[in-house]
């Protein structure tokens, strides 16, 4: 965010009889930014788990298509968004600190959250990244959304796992007919973090003291299938290392979400 800084007749003043006194070597003079008189409020997330244009229903034995012609139900689908970005139609921007949520599809409570202390103003953009990023990855035990016992963890060496895709495909050539897609990697060419940039096109949210817009999304898991790789279950229906293979799949997740509609 652009900082503006202002000087007071009080800091001038300072200013020249400092100048005027003659200190004895130079010294850097900081001026602190004024407080923003500005209020704050809050922004919600909604987001929807589908499988190209149907709602994601787990566990129920129902055969999604994917963009090969393959068949495959659903178990399980996780996915962690982080270090979300809001941008103001004055292009400013503000980062929400402390910023990990783990979403399950099968815990709607999850797919579900709030934004606090969002600065008052109209916003146009969101961007975030799925995953977590380097540093959290190597910060040592951690709790909340980061808590290892969520079970989307692998070691202090490998780090989290951004994206747990899981269920039974009659194309998989793995032990049961499993597709068992869990996505990571910090580090390296093939590291599983992706950025999001969505435009609110619909219509730009309004943050205000009193109102907090919310923000409608769909998570499509049928674009881990789809582009801009198409993934053959025949070929890959197991992918649980940081690998070419699993970047392809990061590379299609990045693709997965998108914009339904803003309501402030």
């Amino acid at each position: 965010m652009k900082k503006i800084f202002s000087f007071t007749a009080l800091s001038i003043f300072a200013l020249s009889s400092l100048f005027l006194s003659g200190c004895k070597k130079e010294e850097e003079i900081v001026v602190e930014p004024p407080i923003s008189s500005g209020g704050s409020g809050s922004m919600t997330i909604d987001l929807k788990a589908m499988f190209g244009d149907s709602v994601l229903e787990l566990n129920t034995g129902e055969q999604y298509t994917t963009a090969n012609g393959d068949q495959v139900d659903v178990s399980m689908f996780k996915f962690y968004i982080s270090n979300i970005v809001l941008t103001k139609a004055s292009g400013e921007t503000w980062a929400q600190s402390e910023s990990y949520y783990l979403c399950n599809a099968a815990d709607l409570s999850t797919m579900r959250f709030t934004i606090p202390n969002v600065p008052t103003g109209e916003y146009n953009q969101i961007s975030f990244m799925i995953g977590v990023d380097s540093l959290r990855n190597v910060s040592g035990t951690q709790a909340g959304a980061l808590d290892p016992a969520n079970n989307m963890f692998w070691t202090w060496s490998s780090g989290y796992i951004f994206m747990k895709f899981e269920g039974n495909s009659p194309q998989s050539t793995s032990g049961g007919n499993n597709v068992t897609y869990h996505i990571g990697g910090y580090a390296g060419a093939n590291r599983g973090q992706r950025m999001v940039s969505l435009p609110l096109t619909t219509t730009t949210a309004l943050v205000t003291e009193s109102t907090t817009p919310q923000i409608f999304l769909e998570a499509d898991a049928g674009e881990l299938f789809e582009s801009p790789n198409t993934v053959n279950i025949a070929t890959l229906s197991f992918a649980m290392s940081v690998n070419a293979n699993s970047k392809m799949i990061a590379d299609n997740y990045a693709n997965m979400f998108s914009l339904i509609n803003v309501v402030n």
